[in-house]
This record gives structure tokens, C-alpha cells and sequence, in this order.
């Protein structure tokens, strides 16, 4: 892949304002050229990745400054992109909102400053009209390393108040490379962690994205956006390679019969599960795993010969009659565990490996209960190993985001996974035996000996 690939970064002044329209749509409307289109989110969110995937029929990649460093934003995207004739990084929040109380750490612009690559700047223009200039200048001003290269216009009413938007922001000289008119056709449903998965509701997200992508394509200059798109300036890091990351010292290196069939390691999907970065399973395949997916709502079995198993991230509050009724399951899962074998669950893992949720029974590998609640806990959390695991050894730092609205009560029996410093100090999780359970979502790209970790424990247990 060229250093030098095309790319965009969609950004807006505030949430809600039409990032994942425009970008999805654009991502669509360019793969319907016949072009190889890499698609990327800013941050850690999993779900719009999944509409990105719709799109383009690429996987969709996070970049987080946060969780993985910024020093591999860079070369994770490049690997993602490798290939691909142009990129495009949809933005998370406001363009300048990032890590709290870090700077501009993992922001939007922070993440177009490290891909020297240009950002069009989605205004939601429903409320405004000469004001709109205001707001882009100050946008446009605020980092002069950050460049804003256009605005696309969205919810625009009508030919007159386009006009008006147009006279105002002659002045600032920034072009207008998009006119959206509103179009309640194009919206997806959410709910209390945000929009709706695409694994949910598969056909009427298909439709969606073709509605943003036809909105995009009547209301946006695509020749102006992909000329925009080249002029991202030169990187200069190699991309990000799964078997380097995951690679032992030359030393530590085991010698391994030729022989030696590759562990399984099965990995929680389907609609209940949906929250995964791919990378996971590229380090896991990397490390020498045979990573085998598997549905928890419809598998009454794990898959043969499964020596280890991954539970990410989902909505398994949404599917809990589902997932208790499955019995032979949850029994699956609880002997796994029992045998020692490594298992490593995050946020709805965590949930699903409880003695019940929300009142209905679940797999009972810990002794804890769980259940919804009001408060919607969020953040990004630095975190130190406190014990001894699967997936780590004590006085591991890694860093990971919180992001759920459920109360997890603990029994007895486990010691704690993590001890996480801000917003206050306290540990979090649970490691008992194999089991590594914890709500923090984590990327092991980031800590890469994870991934090498668990699947030699696969091997040993």
C-alpha cells in the first residue's frame, strides 16, 4: 500500500450532527464507483464500524489514541487500508473532544492531525443561518495544524435557506462540498448504548445505508471530496503486522513439534455479542490459535475441540431470555471454565458468565449477579493488572473504556482483574482460575502479549 493513500476524516462541532450519515453514505457512494474503500471510526465505538463494513464490504477498523497510543494510529490504519484506493475515518464526539482531562488525546482532530490527512466538517444547519459562519471559522481557527478542507451541510431545509448558508460562509473561505436536505428516511434506531447493531436488524440496515449512500451522492461533490481525499500529506510508519506484534522475544521462542495441531479458540458472535475489534482475532490467529466463531443465542455446543474462549462486548440485557433458555450452552461454557481452560470475557461476557441476569439464569462460572440499571457509566480507564491471568501478569498496564449500564454484585471465591485509577480508585473484575471476566473493553493491539499469553495457556491447560 502506498504511504500516500487518499483519505478523508469526517468530523462535526458536536454529536448528533450527521457524522455516520455522511460517512457511511460517502463510504457507500465511492464503493458503488468501483473503488476500494477503507473504512475507520475514531475511538472505541463498535457499532458504527459495523454500518462502515455494510458499506464498503471491508472491515471496519477502530483508531483510538487512547486505548492503542498514538503511536499506532498510524500504523494500524495503514493496515487497514492497505490496498484500498482512498480511506475514510468517520470522527467520534466533537471534533476537539477527547480523553477527559487529557488534551487533545484521541480526539477526532488529534487522530487527523497524526493521519496528516484533511477533515470535512458536518454541520448540522436546521437552527441557523448566518451564524453558521461563525461557528466554522471557529472551528477552522481553533489548531491551525488541524485542516478543515470543507463543510457539508446537513438538514438543510430549503433552496432559500441553502442560499443563506452559502452567502455566509463565502467569507470564511472554506468550501461547501455537500447541501443534505433533512431526511428522516435515512435514520437508525437507537437505544441505551446507541444505534441499533447491524447483526440486529441486517435488512433494514442494508436499506439505510443505501438511503445515505443516494443522499450522499445527490447532495455531495464526490470529485471534490477524493480531490480533497489526495491531498493528505505522506506517512511515513509501516503498517501494522499481526504476526510482528504478537511475536515473542527471539529468545523466548518455544520449539514446537511440526505436528502440533493449533488450539481453538472460540469467539462469542452473533446478535447478542457483536461488540469485537478485528484485530483480536488477527493477533489471535497470529499466536498460532484456530479461531473459530460461535452464536450463543443459536449453538447449543461449543465448537469441537475448543480449548479457550473470548466473550467480547454486545447486548446480552436485550437477549436474556434467549441466552438463559439455551441451556446446554451456558452448561458448555460452565465446564469449560471449570476444566481451567483459559476464558477471557469483557462487558457482556462478563454478564454472561454470572449466576443470573436480570433474574435469569446464566452460565454460573461466577459467583455474582447482574442487572440493568439507570446509570449509564462511561469513560476510558487506565488500569493495572492486580493479578495474575490469562491474559496478563500482575503490574501489566493497559488501558480500556467503560461503557455500560448494568450493576455486576459480586459473591466470593475470585480475586480482582484490574485496578483502575480514575474517576476513582478501585479494582474491577474478576480472574478466577482461567477466567480473566471484567468490564473494561481493551485492545490488544496495544499489549499485544495478551493475545500470545492466552493462546499458549490454551495450549498447557
Amino acid at each position: 500500500m502506498s504511504p500516500s493513500v487518499p483519505r478523508l476524516v469526517i468530523a462535526a462541532p458536536s454529536s448528533g450532527s450527521g457524522k455516520t450519515t455522511v460517512a457511511t453514505g460517502l463510504m457507500a457512494a465511492l464503493t458503488a464507483r468501483g473503488l476500494a474503500v477503507s473504512p475507520h471510526k475514531v475511538g472505541p465505538d463498535y457499532i458504527d464500524p459495523g454500518y462502515h463494513a455494510l458499506a464498503t464490504g471491508r472491515v471496519g477498523r477502530n483508531l483510538d489514541a487512547y486505548l492503542c497510543g498514538p503511536e499506532l494510529v498510524d500504523p494500524l490504519f495503514a493496515h487497514g487500508a492497505r490496498g484500498c484506493d482512498i480511506a475514510v475515518v468517520e470522527g467520534v464526539m466533537g471534533l476537539y473532544d477527547g480523553a477527559a482531562g487529557e488534551g487533545e488525546l484521541a480526539s477526532t482532530a488529534h487522530v487527523a492531525k497524526l493521519l496528516r490527512a484533511p477533515v470535512v466538517l458536518v454541520v448540522d444547519a436546521s437552527s441557523q443561518s448566518r451564524s453558521v459562519a461563525a461557528l466554522v471559522h471557529g472551528f477552522t481557527s481553533w489548531d491551525p495544524e488541524v485542516r478543515v478542507g470543507g463543510v457539508i451541510l446537513n438538514k438543510v431545509a430549503s433552496d432559500r435557506h441553502e442560499e443563506l448558508l452559502r452567502d455566509a460562509l463565502d467569507s470564511v473561505g472554506v468550501p461547501v462540498l455537500g447541501v443534505l436536505r433533512r431526511a428522516p428516511q435515512v435514520g437508525t434506531p437507537s437505544r441505551h448504548l446507541g444505534l441499533v447493531p447491524v447483526a440486529e436488524r441486517r435488512a433494514a440496515a442494508v436499506e439505510a445505508v443505501a438511503a445515505m449512500a443516494a443522499q450522499v451522492s445527490d447532495g455531495c461533490d464526490l470529485d471534490a471530496l477524493m480531490a480533497l481525499a489526495r491531498s493528505a500529506g505522506a506517512l511515513s510508519g509501516a503498517a501494522w503486522d499481526a504476526a510482528e506484534a504478537v511475536a515473542p522475544p527471539t529468545h523466548d521462542q518455544p520449539t514446537r513439534p511440526a505436528e502440533e495441531r493449533a488450539p481453538v479458540v472460540a469467539v462469542a458472535g452473533g446478535e447478542a455479542f457483536t461488540f469485537s475489534y478485528a484485530e483480536h482475532t488477527e493477533l489471535l490467529t497470529a499466536a498460532g490459535a484456530d479461531v473459530v466463531p460461535f452464536d450463543p443465542l443459536r449453538d447449543e455446543r461449543l465448537p469441537d475441540g475448543t480449548s479457550g474462549l473470548v466473550i467480547g462486548g454486545g447486548f446480552p440485557e436485550v437477549y436474556a431470555a434467549e441466552l438463559s433458555a439455551n441451556e446446554p450452552l451456558r452448561k458448555a461454557v460452565a465446564e469449560l471454565a471449570l476444566s481451567g481452560a483459559p476464558v477471557a470475557a469483557e462487558c457482556a461476557g462478563l454478564l454472561y458468565l454470572c449466576r443470573e441476569l436480570d433474574g435469569r439464569p446464566m452460565c454460573g462460572v461466577l459467583d455474582a449477579t447482574a442487572r440493568m440499571s439507570e446509570r449509564l457509566t462511561l469513560g476510558y480507564r487506565d488500569a493495572v493488572a492486580v493479578s495474575d491471568s490469562v491474559l496478563a501478569v500482575a503490574g501489566t498496564r493497559m488501558r480500556g473504556h467503560e461503557f455500560h449500564r448494568t450493576i455486576v454484585e459480586p459473591g466470593s471465591g475470585t480475586d480482582p482483574a484490574w485496578g483502575v485509577r480514575a474517576p476513582r480508585r478501585r479494582v474491577e473484575g474478576f480472574v478466577q482460575q482461567g477466567v480473566h471476566a471484567s468490564y473494561l473493553h481493551t485492545h490488544w493491539a496495544s499489549v499485544p502479549g495478551a493475545a500470545r499469553r492466552f493462546v499458549e495457556r490454551c495450549r498447557t491447560s
